[in-house]
């Protein structure tokens, strides 16, 4: 036998050696993978082996403070396909298609999708997944489901919010409490091979899931189907852009109603609801459309800043009472006008019959501006801007719902001019949302203590069980009980004897306060856009409710007490009625309820000579037109003329706000003829002196006219 030679030994020691390496990383390789790396393809092994469909939990359901559902699931069904057990998939597509109206290409691609498993269509009918299963088709898996559905239609929308088609929160309380409602899905978990098709021999598992907790809310359904129908009848009655109307419970802090209209059905959030928008959203480029859904899911109680106007000056009438710079026997004096800030000349909205000399009270019923001016100056820029932050404006109130803004005040005392704070002492130069404003009023109610609003009381199981409270909340103290007690003498007032006695309600003690100012829109005063509000306390001697109604932008008259008083009242009188607030008559109006007086007509009479006749039959009017003259006609009244009320009843006179002025003609060489038919044109009372032309005339062309007016007008022959 021949040794082999050193050349073959060699070639042979080479390939032993890259035998033996190969085969030593191959055990490395395989120790490896055995022992460091198993847990990773265990995991692997099982995803592939194992296939998932998720089983949703149900979610919470959302209560009123009584137990009334506002938020619920309704039975659905989900239906899934496993494409790698479909047989047939064209005849399976017909098949599908049919029963849940789809179109057939749709349903082959889904079940023809290289996927283990995948949706074929959420949310059919009980009759179609009946149908589906009597079909048997190998493959498909009908998952029961559930859909969120508000039994009262567009209702406490921008409370509730609303959710996505899987069930998550998209807003309102949806959204913020989201992680409590929405619970822990379930899974159905079944073995397949390497085809996606199900092992013989190893069944389904399925994993039941939690369902959420349902939230018990601070809101009243009965309350807020009062605020309801009020913001949506000012909302015609005034042609407003919104109406925001918000009912609290001053001493808990508790939301009792939150309305806003015009809204939305959270059952179809993104659909309009009047046909004016259908028509207006039908010609927009899809991509346009998001930016009018945000426009209509904006919730203004929470998210629009606004001047307040005189609402705002219950907090310079309480802060200066508190500090000490003003007491009820302070005396204002109003001329109509303050001018001795540099540079600008500030009127009172009743500038044209000033209120002269007034009481602290006086001042407040009659809103007068001048007044607050020199309250403002006593209280100081310090003093106003500790309590601005003190009731909390510039901050945002807490309450449980998104976007909520904090308002617009000054940074610091050093930027308060004088101008600044004589403005902000009756409610401009500063900007606050409805939530603040209400919670003002509710401090004011409570006795002083600034309350977090709350929206929602509790989380319970499906047992009703309590897991979770969430208690009431005092952010601060702003005022002594003394000045609350005053403030709400003060604020009844208002309702009684000023601005607010729309508001009256014979039988309940109602404090309050009107509000009117100019919109600013871009930086700018709107010119003739307007935001109407009245504030409320009820009943002053044991408040219940603090109420604020907001109306923005509306048409025609625009004035707080003459068109969001009566919208206050509405509120009021019906929410103290459901609450089982016992009525106290006083004599007065036991005696005013059983006299009945026939309204008269006073349309077409100049203003002096209407509330004249009103006054002699013992009825009060109110205009609250800015722009009065001798020569002001009434156009129309409410009630209208032959209705009956009670004796002390506020008739509304409406006017021609900007009465027709009369100019003085140029009649300089005119003849005498001419001159007189001119002036007899125009139902002039005058005195010709001389003949030939005119030579002369007083007053001069151009110059305003008013009934009083002597024309004197002289001629000559030269």
């Amino acid at each position: 036998m021949q040794t082999p030679n050193k050349s073959t030994k060699n070639r042979l020691r080479f390939v032993l050696g890259v035998i033996v390496t190969i085969v030593m990383f191959l055990a490395w390789r395989l120790f490896y993978l055995q022992v460091y790396n198993n847990e990773d393809l265990k995991k692997g092994a099982l995803e592939q082996w194992t296939k998932g469909i998720d089983i949703k939990s149900n979610r919470g359901v959302i209560y009123d403070r009584n137990g009334k559902k506002l938020a619920v699931n309704v039975t659905a069904y989900t239906v899934w396909a496993t494409p790698a057990d479909i047989e047939n998939p064209e005849e399976t597509a017909k098949t599908i298609a049919n029963i849940l109206q789809m179109e057939e290409n749709v349903v082959y691609e889904k079940l023809t999708k290289n996927v283990s498993t995948e949706k074929i269509k959420q949310w059919i009918t009980r009759e179609e997944a009946l149908e589906l299963r009597k079909s048997s088709i190998r493959g498909l898996t009908i998952v029961d489901d559930s859909k969120r559905y508000y039994p009262y239609g567009d209702f406490a929308s921008y409370i509730l919010g609303f959710t996505d088609i899987d069930n998550n929160g998209l807003d309102g309380i949806e959204k913020t409490y989201d992680k409590y409602l929405s619970g822990i899905p379930g899974k159905i978990v079944k073995t397949t091979d390497a085809a996606n098709r199900q092992m013989p021999y190893d069944g389904e598992k399925i994993y039941d899931p939690e369902n959420g907790l349902s939230v018990v809310l601070t809101i009243d359904e009965t309350i807020q189907h009062f605020a309801e129908k009020a913001a949506n009848q000012a909302l015609l009655d005034n042609k407003a852009k919104n109406v925001s109307i918000i009912v609290m419970d001053p001493f808990s802090g508790d939301i009792l109603a939150l309305a806003n209209k015009p809204d939305f059905d959270p059952n179809e959030p993104r659909e309009p609801l009047t046909d004016e928008q259908k028509k207006e959203w039908a010609d927009l480029p899809i991509e346009e459309l998001p930016n009018k859904w945000y426009d209509m899911w904006r919730n203004v109680a929470i998210s629009d800043v606004y001047e307040p106007g005189s609402t705002f000056k219950v907090l310079t009438a309480a802060a200066a009472l508190e500090v000490g710079s003003a007491n009820l026997n302070t005396h204002y004096f109003c001329n109509g006008f303050v001018r001795d800030i540099k540079g600008v000349v500030l009127k009172c909205a009743s500038w044209y019959n000033p209120h002269g000399n007034q009481t602290f009270a006086e001042a407040i019923a009659n809103s007068c501006n001048v007044a607050f001016v020199n309250m403002g100056r006593s209280l100081g820029k310090e003093n106003m801007y500790e309590y601005i932050k003190a009731f909390g404006f510039g901050e945002s109130s807490g309450i449980d719902l998104l976007g909520e803004q904090s308002g617009i005040i000054p940074a610091n005392t050093d930027v308060i001019k004088e101008v600044n704070l004589a403005t902000m002492s009756y409610g401009h130069g500063i900007a606050v949302t409805p939530i603040q404003m209400v919670n003002m009023f509710s401090t004011v109610a409570n006795g002083g203590n600034l309350m977090k609003p709350r929206l929602v009381k509790q989380l319970i199981d499906e047992e009703g069980n309590v897991l979770k409270t969430f208690p009431t909340e005092v952010k601060r103290k702003v005022l002594a009980e003394k000045t609350s007690e005053t403030m709400l003498k003060l604020l009844e007032g208002v309702v009684k004897d000023g601005t607010g006695r729309k508001a009256y309600i014979p039988g309940y003690r109602v404090g309050g306060k009107t509000g009117t100012a100019e919109k600013i829109i871009d930086g700018r005063y709107a010119d003739g856009k307007y935001i109407a509000s009245f504030g409320a306390i009820a009943p002053v001697d044991d408040p219940k409710i603090a109420v604020l109604i907001i109306i923005d932008e509306p048409s025609g008259v625009y004035y707080g007490g003459t068109i969001a008083g009566p919208v206050a009242k509405s509120v009021i009188e019906d929410t103290l009625n459901y609450l089982e607030v016992e009525p106290k008559f006083t004599e007065d109006e036991k005696e005013l309820i059983e006299q009945k007086i026939i309204v008269p007509d006073v349309r077409n009479k100049k203003i002096g000579d209407a509330g004249k006749l009103l006054t002699e039959l013992e009825l009060r009017y109110t205009t609250e037109y800015q722009e009065i003259t001798t020569d002001s006609t009434v156009l129309d009244q409410f009630p209208l003329p032959g209705v009956e009320v009670i004796k002390g009843s506020i008739i509304d006179l409406y006017l021609n706000e900007k009465p027709n002025i009369l100019t003085m003609p140029d009649l300089i060489g005119k003849t005498k003829d001419e001159a007189i038919k001119i002036l007899d044109e125009l139902n002039l009372q005058y005195t010709l002196n001389g003949t030939g032309k005119v030579t002369n005339q007083s007053p001069g062309p151009g110059e305003n006219l008013s009934g009083e007016t002597n024309i004197v007008i002289e001629l000559s022959d030269t």
